[in-house]
């Protein structure tokens, strides 16, 4: 639980991951509350993308203890994670190219009852980019279009959790800005927690809660967003100093 009492959306306790034996993350603890973005930022091959990978079983889950809410998912099979409220955004392969994006929406509601129609119209209404594009096939979009609709694919069932690794990687400044600076952050307003992996450190703190700082597969420090903006030691983190 958090200092005031609430029980975070996400809880990783003391999680150690890696693959094929090997450990890459070493025991990390972190928690992200409703309607919040945690960042976790660090320098490259520092286990930050493999920790989400952890947490949806494309990577070894070695050590400690993942929960959704009240409900601990460390041993939930990889395909029941969504039906548990955990939304997942990779970095790559993130749509189906040949499907037009209203029909990528379709699918990423295969679980609701009584079709998907409404929530769709919802997932154009907050993403209005995406509203004039609808019958455009996916793999004509640029690559902040797609990166968008690879969002609001993962939004459809409407859960609790929502992971994001590197949502700007590739994308044009102007198109980063969107992505990261303004539709990222409206997603709060619906409530959905959301943990962050984001090589732009400094804009992803912008918009963060709560930061934490990875090097070596190691979180070496975790600090409130406001605490961190003028934080003269994260360059130095970043190298691996003390």
């Amino acid at each position: 639980m958090s200092a005031n009492g609430s029980v975070p959306a996400l809880r990783l306790e003391s999680v150690s991951a890696g693959y094929g034996g090997h450990e890459v993350v070493h025991e990390v603890s972190i928690g992200v509350q409703p309607g919040h973005i945690s960042c976790l930022v660090g320098p490259n091959g520092a286990g930050k993308s493999t920790l989400l990978k952890a947490i949806t079983r494309d990577a070894q889950l070695m050590g400690g203890r993942v929960w959704l809410g009240r409900e601990e998912i460390s041993r939930t099979p990889s395909d029941q994670l969504v039906r548990r409220g955990l939304a997942w955004v990779p970095q790559l392969d993130d749509v189906f190219s040949t499907l037009t994006v209203r029909e990528n929406l379709e699918l990423g509601g295969y679980l609701l009852k009584g079709g998907a129609a409404t929530r769709v119209q919802e997932l154009l209404e907050m993403f209005p980019l995406l509203a004039g594009l609808a019958s455009r096939v996916a793999g004509r979009l640029s690559g902040g279009e797609r990166k968008l609709l690879a969002i609001a694919r993962a939004l459809m069932p409407s859960p609790s959790v929502l992971l994001l690794d590197e949502p700007t990687a590739g994308l044009s400044p102007e198109m980063t800005n969107l992505v990261l600076g303004d539709q990222i952050p409206r997603l709060r307003e619906s409530g959905v927690a959301m943990l962050l992996v984001e090589q732009r450190a400094l804009a992803a703190i912008e918009i963060s809660s709560r930061v934490h700082v990875m090097v070596s597969g190691v979180i070496r420090a975790s600090r409130d967003a406001d605490q961190v903006r003028d934080w003269d030691e994260l360059a130095g983190l970043f190298l691996g100093e003390e």
